[in-house]
This record gives structure tokens, sequence and C-alpha cells, in this order.
């Protein structure tokens, strides 16, 4: 059977934080209940689809999932075993946030199928973690590994976000530095980006606060593979490292063009080559699929589309891009037809020139290639005429 992912958005934040623009909304904890049946239904509705594929992993993301109660985490869960084959030994991960995760809480996610928990901890710095509108204290991002081991969770990921204005070299080496000396399986270190339609990206358009510095924010991220490295994680992809055996199998799906259900509000899915993209507003979703009369006219999808070939393209030469090994030009012909070099030559011509790019029986980004991984896809999608 061919495999498949699910990917169930949880839009509920107790704060949205002023630098996300994630479909996240705080103040909405009345809906969970109502959304929980929402997503068990929609789920539902794919029955057809997932009795013909096998299940690797399932992925929480949002928004917050460890927001939800436990049952309600199970019960979602529970929908997609009862009409897919899930794999044994699937990877099931969820997000969370350190201080509102108590240790039952964590035991009850580990009871309910969750496999993998990855805390949004962010900074270890007071200063930083107010800046980032975040209502945690180091205190408490300092007990989330211990709290989730205990819970029984073997595999536990630590977020981290660097290049923030002002920061100072020292401070991210200190929150890399505690964050190696709490074990984690798994880290993912971000370079902040200023999004249009945030409270951080307001903030800057106005003079308020001043933009990230990129220089500043590259020696940060050479930090991190440094000391990361030497901590015995190795990176997998441009933004994450993992101990051995700890690498996200559900991510992974993404960067390697594997087809994935997306269940929720805003969610993203893509399968047998269309993508598509449900009703972003929670209370909106929930009507849709509460009042549809066949659920399996899939009544939460706002807008589907199969890409031009050249967008196809472009999507798959920056995803691949993303992966450390990068890809082997033949995938890229058995999936297109056309030899990587006859579409996207002058992009690799040149970034290789510029030392962006290496080449030998696979094509990947360079060390220095990985704080470059969106100019070079930019230039892709250019020479490729995908930009629109």
């Amino acid at each position: 059977m061919k495999p498949i992912s699910v990917y169930v958005h949880i839009p509920f934040c107790t704060v949205k934080c002023g630098y996300c623009d994630f479909n996240a909304y705080a103040g909405m904890d009345a809906l969970k209940g109502d959304y929980t049946a929402a997503v068990v239904r929609e789920l539902s509705g794919y029955a057809a689809v997932l009795r013909e594929r096998r299940v690797v992993s399932v992925g929480f993301g949002g928004g917050t999932p460890g927001e939800m109660a436990p049952s309600q985490i199970a019960a979602i869960v529970d929908a997609v075993r009862s009409v897919a084959a899930l794999d044994p030994g699937a990877e099931v991960s969820m997000e969370a946030n350190p201080g509102t995760s108590t240790l039952e809480q964590l035991a009850g996610f580990r009871r309910a199928g969750v496999t993998r928990i990855s805390f949004g901890v962010q900074s270890f710095d007071a200063a930083e973690l107010a800046f980032l509108d975040r209502i945690h204290s180091p205190e408490a991002a300092a007990v989330s590994v211990p709290l989730a081991r205990a819970a029984g969770f073997e595999s536990v990921g630590i977020d981290l976000i660097y290049g923030l204005p002002g920061q100072e070299v020292a401070q991210w080496r200190r929150s890399l530095e505690c964050a190696i000396a709490l074990g984690p399986d798994h880290i993912s270190a971000y370079a902040l980006t200023v999004e249009e339609g945030t409270t951080l990206g307001r903030r800057v358009r106005e003079g308020e606060i001043a933009a990230p510095d990129p220089d500043t924010a590259a020696g940060m991220y050479d930090l991190a593979s440094d000391l990361l490295a030497a901590a015995g994680y190795r990176q997998y992809e441009v933004s994450n490292w993992a101990r051995p055996g700890h690498e996200s199998r559900h991510n992974q799906v993404y960067w390697t063009d594997g087809d994935y259900l997306g269940i929720g509000a805003g969610a993203h899915g893509y399968l047998d080559g269309e993508r598509y993209e449900n009703i972003a507003h929670p209370r909106a979703y929930v009507a849709a699929v509460a009042s549809a009369p066949d659920i399996s006219a899939r009544p939460a999808v706002a807008n589907r589309y199969r890409p031009s070939p050249a967008m196809a393209m472009a999507d798959w030469f920056m995803l691949a891009l993303r992966r450390m090994e990068g890809f082997a030009p033949a995938a890229f012909e058995a999936k297109f037809g056309v030899p990587v070099d006859a579409v996207l030559g002058r992009t690799l011509a040149d970034c290789e020139a510029a030392g962006v790019i290496e080449r030998d029986d696979h094509i990947r980004l360079s060390h220095r290639g990985r704080l470059l991984h969106g100019e070079v896809t930019a230039r892709a999608m250019a020479e490729l005429g995908a930009a629109g």
C-alpha cells in the first residue's frame, strides 16, 4: 500500500505571539469540543482514500496542540486508526508549550498514542521570551524535557529562535547551551522572520524596533551548527538537528514529495499531485463540516489546485534542497521527465560557481548555501518562469 501522512491543524493558543503568522487564535477555548468533533468528521470523509493507503505518520501542529485536552487528541488519533491502516511504529507527533504542560497532561498525550513531542521553548532568556510574547519562563522551559521523559516520551524536541533585534551572540550561545544540557533528542533552530500582518511586522515598519540583522543571524546559525555537531546532533535539514534515529519522519514526508492529508482549519494537503487548503477560520470550518450532508464531498476545502509543471518543479526543488543530502538528478528526471540541467542549468551553474551549491552524485546546498536557501529558490523559480 502506498504511504500517506496526516497533518492535523490545531488553531488554538493561549496567546498569539507577535511574530507569528500561522493560522492561530487566542481566546477560543470554548470551541475546542466542537472543533474536535469536526476534525473527526472531516477525517471520516477521507475514509475511501485512507483505506487504500498506509499511514506512516500523524502530525499535530498549530497553534498549540498541547493546549487541547488529552482526551481530544486521543479522539483524533482513534479516528485515524478507525479509517486507516496505521503503520506499526508510526510516528505521532505534536507541539506543546513549556509552562502549560503538566506531567498529567503529558502522560495523557502519551497514552493517547503520541510518540514524539516538541516544545516551543524559543529562548532561555527571560527578556527575549517577553519580546517574543511567550508566556513561559526560562525555568519552565528547563523542566519541559524532564517532564516529557517522566511521562514516557522517548523522543523529545526543543524549538529555538535566533536573530532577534539586538540579540547578542553570547545570549544565543547561552540558549543553545541550556538546550543541549537538557539532552533533547531533536533541536530546531529558526531565524526570526518579520512577516507582514503580524504585530512584529507593524513594529518594524513603524520604526519602533529595528529589523533583525542578517549578518548577525548568519553568525548565530554557524554557532548553532558548531555547538550542536559537537554535542552529537546531526544536521539533516536546513533548520533541524537530531540524535541518530530521532529525525522527524513526519516532516520528511513534506521534503520528499510524499502525499499528506491536511485536516482542520487552514490546513494544507497534498494528494495525488493536487494541493488544497481548508477554510481558515475555526468557527467557519466547524460550521462547514458540521452542516455538510455529505462529508466525502470535502466541505472544509476552500481552495484546491494542481500546480503547473513549472511550479511543481520549483516546489520539488525548494523542498529537496532543504535536506542536507539534497537530491539525485535522476530523481528529478524520474519525477518530471526532463533533466534538471535542462530547466535549471543557469541557476545550478551560477550557484555552484558562487560556492552555494555542491555537486557530485547529488545536488545539495553547501554550508554557506544553507543560509541562502530562499535566494536559491527564488532564482530557480525565476528561471522556470514559476514566480507567479
